[in-house]
């Protein structure tokens, strides 16, 4: 029930949504706090959730903060190669500064740079790589990986695993792109009047003095023991970013803590009523399908499509860990199980994140990318429209042709 209202309310009724969420997200989180606690009396799965909870924000938080204290204009020759160049670059910092971060970062000075002849496809794109596939080779990248590496999954064997896949839909949707924005190019030169090749090559960054902050939240990531002491780096850092940040970089990024302060609540509620979930979809893994490398693909790819995909991550691999009799709550399982069937956790980790892509509502950034594209003037496309004009014509395709070649 909780994401079936995440995905349908911001949509359907967008005010009362923003007014409302709050209650939306703590009550069955709460609820479910208050059935563990006091009747089913098991505490350490209470606790255990909260600790992953914490070490999730904080990333969230730290990289959120820290990127909005820098400030990038782009100015020069809007061609396809430069805008596939500035998306692929994109597509590899949404691996450092995670694809919110990334696409908060970027999306601006991509319009802004593209305004002669911005177009709906320059957004979408930017959603698919940037907001959504480019971030899948480290756990900072995209909640869902997040959330693995919280449980266990190394570090490293993320981008080991995904790199080649990473590659494929990265350098496809790339060369679509530039097939697309090619022939409108093309068009645009001999209709526009502005002559948008000879603006000269320029890019202004404010802001560097946050890059140590990044640099030192990136490499907290690693600490283990003791415990909490990453979180408190991230939070520490975060805090000393924002505050000796000038006004007018959070002022030039539109910065705010609003965005932040929805995704830690709505998760808060998330994270909580996972808990039944993971437990029941872990009991009753192989009546549901999860033994076959296919199934999770498709499922956790079309489920993710239309809800949270940080949820179905989390239920899928406990899922698919539960059909060999291990659990999502063991750091050794998680481990055992990404060395001895790394094609099941390969195959929900692709899916996870590359859907996310499908809708607006996959991923968080996606609707935050829609929302500041639009304030912009841009007529993007409904919810619809985007399924069927782009989700289908050039992500199902694409996505048929990763499943054929490595799964």
């Amino acid at each position: 029930m909780l994401l079936l209202a995440i995905s349908v309310f911001p949509l359907a009724v967008p005010n009362w949504w923003h007014r409302h969420y709050p209650k939306v997200s703590l009550i069955p989180g709460i609820l479910i706090i208050l059935y563990y606690l006091f009747i089913s009396s098991d505490v350490p799965k209470i606790t255990h959730t909260l600790e992953d909870y914490f070490s999730f924000i904080s990333l969230l938080f730290g990289l959120y903060v820290v990127s909005g204290g820098i400030f990038i204009n782009i100015k020069g020759k809007s061609t396809p190669l430069r805008n596939a160049v500035l998306l692929s670059a994109g597509a590899v910092l949404s691996n450092i500064l995670g694809t919110t971060g990334a696409s908060m970062l970027l999306v601006r000075p991509y319009i802004e740079s593209n305004k002669y002849r911005i177009k709906p496809y320059h957004i979408i794109f930017f959603i698919f790589l940037i907001g959504n596939i480019g971030g899948s080779l480290t756990p900072i990248g995209d909640p869902p990986l997040l959330l693995g590496y919280i449980k266990g999954v190394p570090f490293l064997w993320i981008f080991r695993q995904m790199l080649f896949v990473w590659l494929f839909a990265v350098g496809v949707l790339l060369a679509v792109f530039i097939i697309i924005d090619g022939f409108y190019f093309r068009k645009i030169r001999l209709n526009l009047k502005h002559d948008i090749d000879n603006t000269g090559e320029r890019i202004f960054v404010k802001g560097y003095r946050n890059l140590i902050f990044l640099f030192v939240i990136v490499i907290s990531v690693f600490i283990r023991e003791p415990k909490f002491l990453s979180e408190i780096i991230m939070i520490a850092s975060a805090i000393i970013s924002y505050n000796i940040t000038p006004k007018d970089i959070h002022e030039r990024n539109h910065f705010n803590f609003e965005p932040i302060k929805e995704v830690g609540i709505i998760f808060f509620g998330i994270f909580a009523t996972m808990i039944p979930a993971l437990s029941y979809i872990t009991l009753h893994s192989k009546s549901l399908g999860l033994d076959s490398v296919n199934h999770i693909f498709w499922y956790s790819g079309i489920l993710t499509s239309f809800l949270d995909n940080a949820p179905t991550y989390m239920n899928f691999l406990s899922g698919s860990m539960g059909g060999f009799g291990l659990s999502v709550d063991k750091i050794s399982d998680v481990i055992k199980f990404s060395a001895d069937y790394p094609d099941f956790l390969k195959s929900v980790s692709t899916a996870s994140v590359f859907f996310g892509a499908m809708t607006y509502i996959g991923n968080a950034p996606n609707f935050m990318i829609k929302s500041i594209a639009e304030h912009k003037g841009i007529k993007m496309p409904g919810f619809f429209e985007y399924i069927y004009k782009y989700s289908l014509v050039i992500l199902i395709p694409l996505f048929v042709f990763v499943w054929l070649i490595f799964f």
